[in-house]
């Protein structure tokens, strides 16, 4: 599978952001899908997944995240999705859509498939 995302843009706190991650190949529906975020002198960090279910199953979430942020993948589209509400300062970086074959996790030397970073910027 291949993965190709975007949505990342200049925003205020407080304001909402939609990523998105459109996957090409076969078999988008065997795989957990994922994502993550680096920001510049930090080490890429797990922000969420879902399992690869998608619709009803299992969600993941950062601590920093949970409550203001919803992960959901569509398989028909085969598609996965990031809504960011309340967004933060803090949520600047380059966030990055990833796949694998197995459940999902937070550490990111896990994931066997990435698409391309797609800037967030969030300014106070």
């Amino acid at each position: 599978v291949q993965l190709q995302a975007c949505g990342g843009g200049l925003v205020q706190a407080g304001d909402s952001l939609r990523l998105s991650c459109a996957a090409s190949g076969s078999n988008f529906r065997t795989y957990t899908m994922g994502w993550f975020r680096e920001a510049p002198g930090k080490e890429r960090e797990f922000v969420s997944g879902v399992d690869r279910s998608g619709s009803g199953g299992s969600t993941y979430y950062a601590d920093s995240v949970k409550g203001r942020i919803t992960i959901s993948k569509d398989n028909a589209k085969k598609t996965v999705t990031l809504q960011m509400n309340s967004l933060k300062p803090e949520d600047t970086a380059v966030y990055y859509c990833a796949a694998r074959q197995g459940m999902a996790s937070s550490r990111f030397r896990d994931w066997t498939t990435w698409g391309q970073g797609t800037q967030v910027t969030v300014s106070s």
